[in-house]
């Protein structure tokens, strides 16, 4: 497959799978999860196809592993702003984690900390490099630096999600190091 139709079925199913799972008449369980054989029919149903192999390469090669493939069904690794419960262990963080963003979101993070806003939880990269992919896709990157230790010291829980993907409710101002330059 070549990189642009990987792009876009990777999208739609990020759409489809974490955001409006109705639009394409699938339902997630309650940990995210809808059959392959159902995801397909539906995507063939609103002419989008999509073999099965088609499907395993996006999931095996998407570079941010974005999707789960287990016992015939599948799943977005989190960014979900439809309820679902991604059944993750409460796990201890590494001491520093980041979060990649643009400038223009910077006084709102200084006053209010990072919020998850309209998805489940603030979504935390174990590297600066990940956290300037992330930022990237909004402007000039600015990455951020999460005392995680300290927050898990003050009883914050984080997550881990399958994709490395750290995750916690919310991000105190105290617990971010902004860059000198922002």
């Amino acid at each position: 497959m070549d990189d642009r139709r990987m792009v876009k079925v990777s999208k739609y199913l990020s759409r489809h799978l974490r955001h409006d799972p109705g639009r394409i008449g699938i339902e997630l369980d309650e940990h995210g999860w809808v059959d392959v054989d159902v995801l397909l029919k539906a995507l063939a149903d609103r002419r989008f196809h999509v073999t099965r192999e088609e499907l395993d390469e996006v999931v095996a090669r998407n570079d941010k592993q974005r999707f789960a493939v287990r016992d015939g069904k599948i799943r977005a690794s989190q960014g979900h702003t439809v309820a679902v419960d991604l059944d993750l262990e409460p796990a201890y963080p590494p001491p520093v984690l980041f979060h990649g963003t643009t400038d223009r979101f910077l006084d709102a993070i200084r006053d209010e900390g990072l919020k998850a806003m309209d998805r489940h939880d603030v979504h935390l990269s174990p590297d600066r490099g990940t956290a300037v992919k992330v930022g990237s896709r909004r402007g000039r990157p600015v990455v951020l630096k999460i005392d995680a230790a300290r927050m898990a010291e003050e009883g914050h829980t984080f997550y881990e999600s399958e994709n490395g993907v750290w995750l916690t409710e919310y991000v105190p101002s105290w617990a971010i190091g902004f860059p000198d330059d922002a």
